[in-house]
């Protein structure tokens, strides 16, 4: 269990969290309904994870959180525009998100859409503005428009909806790195929105995918839902949530960094934890939508075996889901392990996201 010293901080960062988005809100000239409709989702609460881990990697770097509050109120808004359009009828329609109607149904598709749009755009409003030498800020916006975009959370999405109904498409099988699908790991080298690929972590934690059906799949065999194994499938999934949850989550680690000046030795080592508390998130997620309440969640249980997703647990079972989630949360703590005593509420915050019940 995390510890009452790791809470009453973790409530302090999501508190000047809030004010900063509130704030935020305060400036724009919108037209007053499409500002209801974005603070209605914005302001909706929430676990606050990514800009948490924005001004986290910041202090851990010895940074200033003045110079990262923008990139984390600007990821923040990211995610829930990503969050209102997931629950649109074309993409996942849900009726609830964070305990109360989603976006949609109260105040219609178009202006939904509208609002995710608004808060996508505003999003590189505010991290612009962050203060912080124009060399940085061009830095920190490259970050957050590669992790949001199609080699991101965008494609993650993308490659999300193709699962629910088979299979990835044959064209996305063409641009697939071979190394990417069947190397899916994470204490090796890493790009910008820290997708990476090596050996370790990922095969202690059962992600080896080194050989095999996963390597050989043809264009028409990934059409072909009967030819796909439990092997190749958990390699497709963890690299769909690599890209769809890891990517903003690792991001959230860097723009923390960048905001501080770290060195790229500090990045790395926060790109590998980003990586590994993702898909534990993710995972974790997956866990909660089956044997999660509705009034903890704030959202409805069960969605996904409804939707025919992909997850780990009807893949896997629930209690090697549950291992696995322990293992990248060890790797994870692991890799921050360089920065001392600092990388305390680091290491505190990925146990507390295998462990919380929302």
């Amino acid at each position: 269990m995390s510890s009452p010293e790791f809470q009453t901080h973790l409530e302090e960062l999501r508190t000047v969290v809030e004010a900063a988005l509130k704030a935020e809100l305060g400036r724009v000239g919108w037209p007053d309904s499409l500002k209801e409709a974005v603070e209605y989702s914005l302001m909706a609460g929430g676990k606050r994870l990514r800009p948490v881990l924005v001004l986290l990697a910041n202090e851990v770097c010895g940074g200033n959180r003045d110079d990262a509050i923008a990139a984390a109120c600007a990821i923040e808004m990211v995610h829930t525009y990503s969050l209102i359009h997931d629950d649109l009828p074309s993409m996942d329609d849900d009726d609830f998100r964070r305990g109360r109607p989603t976006s949609h149904r109260v105040f219609g598709e178009a202006l939904a859409i509208l609002a995710g749009d608004c808060l996508l755009t505003q999003a590189f409003e505010t991290i612009s503005s962050a203060g912080v030498d124009p060399g940085r800020i061009a830095v920190l916006v490259r970050i957050l428009a590669g992790a949001a975009g199609g080699a991101g959370m965008v494609g993650g999405q993308v490659l999300d909806l193709a699962a629910e109904r088979g299979a990835f498409r044959k064209a996305e099988s063409g641009k697939r790195k071979a190394e990417d699908a069947a190397n899916p790991r994470c204490d090796s080298k890493f790009d910008a929105v820290g997708t990476g690929h090596g050996s370790g972590a990922y095969a202690a934690a059962g992600f080896t995918g080194s050989s095999g059906a996963a390597q050989s799949r043809s264009p028409d065999s990934e059409q072909n839902d009967s030819n796909q194994t439990p092997e190749t499938r958990v390699v497709e999934l963890t690299r769909i949530h690599k890209m769809k949850t890891g990517a903003l989550i690792t991001a959230a680690l860097e723009l923390g960094a960048v905001s501080a000046s770290a060195d790229p030795e500090e990045i790395a080592r926060l790109r590998r934890y980003g990586y590994c508390i993702g898909l534990a998130f993710q995972i974790a997620d997956d866990l909660l939508d089956v044997t999660g309440d509705q009034t903890r969640l704030g959202k409805t249980p069960g969605r996904d075996a409804d939707l025919g997703k992909l997850t780990y647990p009807s893949l896997l079972g629930i209690e090697p889901s549950r291992v696995r989630a322990q293992q990248l949360v060890q790797d994870a703590c692991g890799a921050v392990d360089a920065f001392g005593e600092c990388s305390r509420w680091l290491k505190e915050l990925a146990r507390f996201i295998v462990e919380r019940d929302h």
